[in-house]
């Protein structure tokens, strides 16, 4: 996090307005690990006059995801309203982890004190800070239609998002030219169906991963919000970090950090790929299923990934496995028992639920981990495999092999003798019952982290392989993705195009406006 955040309202007819600034400590938890020693102190100050001195969230409110909120009045006299949260350097440094320390705000209102010249009373919501919580997302959304109001006229892509107080740090394109060595193609990671990923080093000596959003792409603009709302207030080990952004000139940048072992699909598939051990993958399994334990039951954000898949999955110095891409992400309310949506995701990722009739739950990540986890242990592609004509696909052929018992045939033979037969098992079967065409059936994400762990047995679910495959649902499923795969019209063609992945991606993503 940033130091220091100075936040900007323009526009704004001068007078006095009532400022409220909205505070809930989320990312130092009341727990018994070691979140909870994490201090933060900042102060906050409003054109210029510091209003707060040493502000300890969780202190005044009296616990942590408790919210707390501050009025203040402010004087308007050249239109713009400046508010700036700083760091007091009374706060801790280093614990948890460095970095998350600094101010943190999750809402500001502003409300006029008088009537504007046009007779009614502005509101303006912005959402601002490093934490994004789901009424900053509402708000996100507000603050694009005011700025259009507020300028008049249609405005680019750039120019609207320039407006706009995103949920994170900023760059400019100069730092971001620097850092890639102008977007040297030395410096290039990979190329996604939204651009380009290229490495790069800031002055400090951070290593960072730079997204290049594509100007020619139509969902750029709305992937590319997307992604900062879901993520930007989202700390986790298992979690890509997003450090930043550049809007400028023409320009639509996102900065992580840089994850030195690229993707899973890269270390599984690839030919330069990566010699992984069995404890390797069962941490990698294991770190995948924490992270959207997370997103599902943990976060403040209840997140449905909706693309989870290996060029999704990154790998750090450690071989430690990182969600990222969260551009086709949703939001899910517990009261609604789903999302009706159209389909955005990788063919033979999705769940036929989903794939079908754009039947969105949780239960479409979990689903999507299954076949991750089988191509883990297989190392093997779930649409790229098949063992001969009779096989769809990687997920077909494990199926056959629990029924007749040979399991063990779908282990990598890269890994010889050097793995657990006891732990492969187990993961295969929580991987088949993740993907069981039900999604009533399948486990929460939680259960399955208590499986992997081996707190909770695993409860092996057969089901005929010839009733599975003659089953409408994924009869329908296989035709659709035999279609979409297959040579097809330019009408057809025209709704793949290569995946959004942070590195690479070689499965063909299919995505339509939600």
């Amino acid at each position: 996090m940033k130091l220091s955040h100075q936040h900007y309202v323009r526009c704004l007819a001068n007078g006095n307005y009532t400022v409220k600034l909205h505070f809930a400590e989320i990312i130092f938890r009341d727990n018994r690990f070691f979140f909870s020693v994490g201090r933060r102190m900042f102060d906050a100050y409003i054109q210029e006059e510091r209003v707060l001195k040493d502000f300890d969230i969780e202190k005044e409110a009296q616990g942590v995801d408790k919210a707390v909120v501050r009025n203040f009045t402010a004087l308007v006299e050249n239109k713009i309203l400046e508010i700036r949260f700083h760091w007091s350097g009374k706060g801790t440094t280093d614990v948890p982890k460095r970095g998350t320390y600094g101010p943190l705000i999750s809402a500001i209102s502003i409300d006029a004190d008088f009537n504007p010249p046009d007779d009614r009373k502005k509101k303006v919501l912005i959402t601002v800070g490093t934490v994004v919580l789901v009424s900053s997302l509402i708000l996100l959304i507000l603050g694009i239609l005011w700025w259009k109001g507020c300028l008049g006229g249609r405005k680019s892509r750039e120019q609207e998002l320039r407006g706009l107080d995103l949920q994170t740090g900023f760059f400019t394109f100069r730092q971001i030219k620097a850092a890639t060595n102008n977007f040297d193609a030395a410096n290039k990671l990979g190329q996604g169906g939204f651009g380009a990923v290229y490495k790069g080093t800031l002055l400090d000596g951070t290593i960072i991963a730079v997204k290049q959003l594509s100007s020619k792409s139509k969902q750029g603009n709305r992937e590319f919000v997307n992604e900062i709302g879901m993520i930007s207030g989202l700390q986790l080990p298992n979690l890509v970090r997003l450090y930043g952004c550049c809007v400028e000139r023409n320009q639509l940048l996102l900065v992580y950090e840089y994850m030195k072992n690229n993707s899973l699909e890269h270390a599984l598939f690839e030919e330069s790929r990566l010699k992984l051990d069995w404890p390797t993958r069962k941490k990698i399994c294991l770190g995948i299923a924490r992270g959207l334990t997370f997103l599902h039951e943990e976060s403040p954000l209840k997140i449905v990934h909706r693309d989870i898949k290996t060029s999704n999955i990154l790998l750090d110095g450690d071989l430690n496995p990182k969600i990222s891409d969260f551009g086709l992400a949703k939001l899910y309310e517990e009261e609604n028992s789903h999302i009706s949506t159209r389909v955005a995701g990788t063919v033979g990722y999705m769940a036929p639920e989903y794939a079908l009739w754009g039947y969105l739950t949780y239960k479409a990540d979990v689903y999507s981990f299954g076949i991750v986890a089988l191509e883990i242990v297989a190392g093997k592609n779930n649409m790229k495999y098949r063992p001969n004509e009779n096989f769809v696909c990687l997920l077909d052929w494990a199926l056959v092999s629990q029924q007749k018992g040979n399991l063990m045939d779908l282990v990598d033979p890269n890994l010889k003798s050097n793995f657990s037969k006891e732990e492969a098992v187990k993961i295969m079967k929580v991987a088949l019952l993740c993907t069981n065409p039900s999604p009533t059936l399948r486990p929460t994400m939680s259960a399955v982290v208590s499986m992997l762990e081996g707190q909770t047995a695993v409860h092996e679910l057969i089901m005929d392989p010839s009733i599975y495959g003659d089953d409408l649902r994924f009869k329908a499923l296989r035709e659709y993705f035999d279609q979409i795969m297959g040579q097809g019209s330019d009408d057809t063609q025209s709704l793949i195009h290569s995946s959004d992945a942070t590195w690479i991606g070689s499965s063909a993503t299919l995505s339509s406006q939600s």
